[in-house]
């Protein structure tokens, strides 16, 4: 059986952590900062993770994980 390949879109954009779940960084924290309040703009600043829905599309976009 042949090698698969790995998305390099989902290898650049998710971190795995030691346990193997998956983190990705928050939308919306680029630009237009002006009228986000700082609360708001500190949380953006946080990886958030990967929810269970996503995490089986994630394992099959990288089948030898990051």
């Amino acid at each position: 059986m042949p090698k698969l390949k790995t998305r390099k879109c989902a290898a650049k954009r998710l971190k795995q952590t030691g346990t193997g779940s998956f983190r990705h960084h928050k939308a919306g924290a680029r630009h237009l900062k002006s009228s986000k309040n700082a609360k708001r703009k500190r949380r953006l600043r946080q990886d958030a993770a990967v929810s269970h829905a996503e995490k089986r599309r994630i394992q099959v976009a990288l089948p030898y994980g990051l």
